[in-house]
């Protein structure tokens, strides 16, 4: 890889863009990663930024305990997004199912079946300060040869 290669994947690797979907959650993982956005934590600091366009994503954040009405919706969006790509399911819910997880429920977990899981932030719910930990820790996954792989 040339320098010209390497200083371009440096600079990339300081701005990360992350989708999150929500597969049915009791609205507290979702809760912890928009506290990710308040001033507090301040995501955008690190160079994180956050889009509803998956399109615009290097990382999916998976929230929330995986239902069958998901499958093709959640594939759909995981295939929207351009290589590289990873995710990371945020909560005990997407990893396990935690509480929903029960005879005769209709979820079906983990996540991990259904798209490639990168890395799991585990917690009922997760604090912000974990989650911005697993999103930075994903970046040299994500921009690794960067420019070999074409966007």
């Amino acid at each position: 890889m040339s320098l010209l290669q390497k200083v371009k994947n440096f600079v990339r690797s300081k701005s990360i863009h992350v989708a999150y979907v929500d597969v049915g959650s009791c609205n507290g993982c979702d809760i912890e990663v928009l506290a990710c956005l308040s001033p507090r934590y301040d995501i955008e600091q690190y160079g994180i930024y956050v889009h509803n366009n998956p399109r615009e994503a290097d990382i999916l954040l998976v929230i929330g305990a995986y239902t069958p009405g998901w499958e093709e919706k959640l594939r759909s969006l995981w295939d929207k997004i351009p290589d590289p790509k990873v995710a990371i399911a945020i909560g005990n819910c997407p990893i396990s199912g935690c509480v929903f997880n029960r005879p005769h429920s209709l979820i079906d977990p983990p996540v991990a079946k259904h798209i490639p899981i990168a890395a799991q932030v585990p917690g009922c719910p997760p604090r912000p300060t974990e989650i911005l930990s697993a999103v930075l820790a994903m970046a040299p996954v994500v921009f690794k040869d960067y420019e070999v792989k074409k966007r």
